[in-house]
């Protein structure tokens, strides 16, 4: 290859790379990425029920499994005598939640979650006799029944030892639960239809705002703050599902993210976005290892000498103080920069906390610290 070639080479590489570190364009996001119509969600449902069917590992407690059974024999007309224990180890109190996603009609059906509420060691094989799954307000919405589908198991020996691999006492029924009542959304006969953003943006909410008076005319929308959009709309369901569907579709450019660094103490992780910027600083990491090592010797007697074997301590202290050059931060740093100049001291994930905190602390990042 020729020099020119070489040269050639070179110069397009550089480009390349330049071209990587450039700012991304915004990229524009529909409305319904953005957040969700209010009154358009999930609502939760809870139950108790009996799993049976357990080969030997259910519940034979009588706080939970007791009241679950008279109950289950009471709706075929059976009256268990009074201090009776009619709890079995095939048998297992659980509890039932479930999501009702908005606009479900009674007849469709829903995915259940069964978990264990007392000393059951697995609900593998079992099955989950009828249960009503009730709302916040005490109302009856679903009727739940199925076989389990559990993906742990755990077995036990008769020394005392088991095996326990995932969770045995959780399990699924896709499509378990019957939906019996809907919920009204209350969108059709409100004043206005308001559209809640995720995460509150004054900037985003504006142009959300501007993005549908574009598109429906002055006007009908407002911002009120810096989460809701009330939108203007004609009274009845079906006008108004159609505007919806119209409205959630409309591209915006949503504003940039706040400067925000998010560190998991636990695991060592950090993460930083790339609004975060950094005023002019130095920063000068050292690292000091104490090493402490003990190596007890046996003192061993001469022979006839009636003495006795004794350990005698012996200790040895070290001190290492790892130097690592200090570096300097240009105004207006950017991720890049503080990647580079961290890596550059071989600072680990726990380090770049302290000097992140240190940072901030000083006013030389502007940005918020969370610490999960």
């Amino acid at each position: 290859m020729t020099l020119l070639s070489r040269f050639r080479a070179a110069a397009l590489a550089a480009l390349a790379a330049f071209a990587a570190l450039a700012p991304a364009p915004l990229v524009a996001a529909r409305i319904k990425d953005l957040g969700q119509f209010q009154g358009l969600r999930t609502n939760q449902l809870t139950g108790y029920g009996i799993v049976v069917g357990l080969s030997g590992t259910g519940d034979d407690s009588l706080e939970y499994a007791t009241q679950a059974m008279k109950g289950v024999a009471s709706r075929f007309g059976l009256q268990i005598p009074a201090g009776v224990n009619p709890a079995t180890k095939n048998a297992a109190a659980v509890i039932i939640t479930a999501d009702l996603p908005a606009f479900a009609k009674p007849g469709q059906t829903l995915d259940i979650t069964v978990s264990a509420l007392g000393k059951a060691k697995s609900l593998r094989g079992g099955t989950l006799l009828l249960a009503p799954l009730v709302g916040a307000d005490g109302q009856i919405y679903a009727m739940a029944q199925g076989n389990l589908a559990v993906g742990g198991l755990g077995v036990s020996a008769a020394d005392g030892s088991n095996v326990v691999i995932n969770v045995p006492t959780a399990g699924r029924i896709p499509g378990g639960a019957t939906v019996e009542r809907a919920v009204d959304a209350g969108f059709a006969t409100t004043p206005t239809i308001n559209f809640n953003l995720a995460e509150a943006d004054l900037t985003t909410v504006q142009r959300v705002a501007e993005a549908i008076n574009a598109r429906l005319g002055p006007g009908r929308a407002q911002a009120i703050d810096a989460e809701t959009v009330a939108i203007t709309a004609p009274p009845g369901a079906e006008l108004r599902t159609a505007l919806m569907a119209s409205i959630e579709n409309l591209d915006v450019n949503p504003a940039d993210a706040a400067a925000r660094v998010v560190v998991n103490a636990r695991t060592g992780t950090v993460v930083i976005n790339g609004a975060v910027r950094i005023a002019p600083a130095a920063v000068s990491h050292g690292k000091l290892t104490v090493k402490v090592d003990e190596k007890p010797q046996v003192s061993q007697p001469a022979p006839f000498s009636q003495g006795q074997t004794a350990v005698v301590p012996n200790s040895a202290i070290s001190v290492e103080e790892k130097h690592s050059p200090m570096f300097q931060l240009a105004p207006g740093a950017s991720l890049a920069d503080i990647v580079k100049a961290v890596n550059a001291i071989g600072a680990s994930p726990a380090d770049l906390v302290a000097i992140l905190e240190a940072l901030k602390q000083a006013g030389a990042m502007k940005a918020d610290l969370i610490v999960l």
